[in-house]
């Protein structure tokens, strides 16, 4: 019959034929790749763990990565600075010199959306704060309002941040908090597989969008912050503050009730172990959070054992 095709019949007969093989080829590529969902509430630390397969399993990040990050540590070190002095009038805790107080009116002016740089100005108001007494006071109690993992981290370290050839280290750049919006896709290769992780944001107001993520999902992963049981949660918009655990508790329970993930196995991973134990072990006991734990107040084994059993048991 296809001596009698026409030109045009035998142009169609080779689209569809290419077209066949094209469907074959991703329907074996598909069954050769894992899909592995990342969920978790906002700073769980998602987006860190894609970084960090990043530079164990990509491409990393070269210099020009790392400075393209410059101005959003920047950006965390406004944040940082901001909550604190928010802090520091919510909490009625007295500045130890007008100078500082002065230094916290400049700051609190600054628009964080438009930072790309730190002027003069505002770096030196920035270390007159950080060395504030009352200032410091305010961070100790930093559990009562939100404030980043990493603020500590950056400004302990100005002088380096704020030096004129400054470039972002690998550090910098997994510690930088950048809220996740919306859903974003990695595709990595490991060994022979193909893994693409789907990140997405974690706060209550982008949890509606994670739905069209649910299909075809091989593993879930549900990341969890360990050192947030002593953390309140308090989102724009909203006046009740809530235990961040308890939130992330309320998530898990509600994830592994979900029909689409019926044939998905599910991994929870325990993260920021390090600030865990050291909140544990030096100001913050669990049962002062949680009365039902019973165990040694400055044990982070037990501790951590108390918060995994909450979890599967849920």
């Amino acid at each position: 019959m296809s001596c009698f095709q026409s030109p045009e019949e035998r142009l169609q007969h080779r689209i569809n034929r290419e077209i066949d093989r094209q469907l074959q080829r991703e329907k074996r590529e598909l069954k050769s790749e894992i899909k592995l969902l990342l969920l978790g509430t906002g700073e769980s630390g998602k987006s860190t763990f894609i970084k960090q397969m990043r530079i164990i399993h990509g491409s990393g990040y070269n210099e020009a990565d790392r400075t393209n990050f410059k101005a959003t540590v920047y950006r965390n070190v406004i944040v940082a600075i901001q909550a604190m002095v928010t802090a520091m009038s919510d909490l009625q805790i007295p500045y130890a010199s007008g100078a500082a107080q002065e230094a916290a009116t400049q700051l609190e002016s600054i628009a964080v959306e438009e930072v790309q740089t730190i002027d003069a100005g505002a770096k030196s108001a920035i270390q007159l704060l950080w060395r504030d007494g009352g200032v410091r006071q305010c961070y100790q109690r930093r559990r009562e309002y939100q404030i980043s993992d990493s603020a500590k981290y950056y400004l302990d370290d100005l002088d380096r941040l704020f030096a004129q050839d400054y470039i972002p280290t690998m550090q910098d750049v997994l510690r930088v908090r950048v809220p996740t919006t919306g859903i974003n896709e990695y595709l990595f290769n490991i060994e022979t597989r193909v893994f693409r992780m789907v990140d997405v944001g974690g706060q209550r107001s982008e949890r509606r969008k994670w739905i069209h993520c649910f299909e075809n999902v091989t593993s879930v992963m549900f990341l969890v912050a360990l050192s947030e049981y002593d953390q309140l949660l308090q989102e724009t918009g909203e006046d009740v503050k809530v235990n961040r655990m308890e939130e992330s508790l309320a998530l898990f329970k509600t994830t592994t009730g979900l029909q689409w993930f019926a044939n998905s196995s599910l991994i929870l991973f325990l993260n920021k172990k390090d600030l865990f134990e050291e909140k544990i072990n030096t100001s913050s006991p669990l049962s002062d959070y949680f009365p039902d734990y019973k165990g040694p107040p400055k044990d982070h084994i037990q501790a951590r054992d108390f918060i995994l059993r909450k979890f599967t048991s849920s």
